[in-house]
């Protein structure tokens, strides 16, 4: 409990100070995480059927959280991420020289891999630009709404948690926990909406009503895909934590969606 404790400190301080300190230092952060996000994902699939493509996926990823961050960054030209269709055909091409049991589902769970665990990095990326220039606020206010509503969650499903909600993906989660966590985020919603603005309250609180119903379901979809493939920790980077993907599954659904929301706003 205690190792669980002070590397949970640590990478929150980490998280955050990478957001406070400036846009260069949030993109190449959280695009390095996205890069070994995926390096996990691969590890944890990787069977003698199937084989994904470690070094091109890891380098499509890394490369192409580059560009997508240089884009941001008013570096490049949105016309760059054409990148990403030559990267699947790469994918495409590359099964073609390896010997393979089971190459079209090498290609699969390679494919899988940049949609599941590296894309929604793109969008929460792109949280920090949604107004076109930096702020650190909505990235921030992302990561806490994130964290209230596992906290709230977890609270509210040790104390009065009964109705399980998917039992046979997450024995733990229940309906109690799930409602808990929703709400505590969006009572933090409406707080953050007061000291970072940026947005009006009400925006706030439907960022967080989408953080916590679909943040719930990207912690379910990876304790879905952790039963498929037999693990129990999708890594053990992070001491008491397990993995990457365990860090940052309410992330995968939710970030996406803020995305598209706030920017249907603007």
């Amino acid at each position: 409990m205690r190792t669980r404790a002070i590397t949970g400190f640590f990478f929150i301080v980490i998280l955050i100070g990478a957001v406070l300190l400036g846009p260069y230092v949030f993109v190449s952060l959280f695009s390095l995480i996205a890069t070994c996000c995926v390096y996990e994902f691969y590890r944890m699939v990787h069977t003698e059927n199937t084989q994904p493509l470690f070094f091109l996926g890891v380098g499509v990823t890394a490369l192409g959280l580059a560009l997508v961050g240089f884009v941001f960054l008013d570096l490049l030209p949105y016309s760059v991420l054409s990148f990403g269709i030559v990267a699947i055909l790469l994918v495409y091409i590359a099964t073609l020289f390896r010997k393979t049991t089971h190459p079209i589902q090498d290609v699969a769970y390679s494919l899988f891999g940049l949609i599941y665990a590296a894309t929604p990095f793109i969008f929460f990326i792109g949280l920090g630009f949604v107004k076109d220039t930096y702020n650190a606020y909505i990235p921030l206010g992302f990561l806490i709404l994130l964290w209230t509503n596992d906290t709230g969650a977890y609270l509210a499903g040790r104390s009065v948690g009964r109705r399980k909600l998917f039992e046979r993906i997450s024995p733990n989660k229940t309906w109690e926990g799930f409602i808990g966590g929703v709400v505590l985020a969006v009572i933090a919603g409406g707080i953050l909406s007061h000291y970072f603005g940026v947005f009006p309250v009400w925006s706030w609180m439907c960022m967080a009503l989408i953080i916590g119903i679909f943040g719930t379901f990207g912690d379910l979809v990876e304790s879905m895909l952790k039963r498929n493939v037999g693990v129990k920790d999708s890594g053990n980077i992070l001491p008491g934590h397990g993995g990457l993907l365990d860090r940052f599954d309410g992330l995968f659904i939710a970030a996406p969606l803020v995305y598209l929301f706030l920017k249907s706003m603007l």
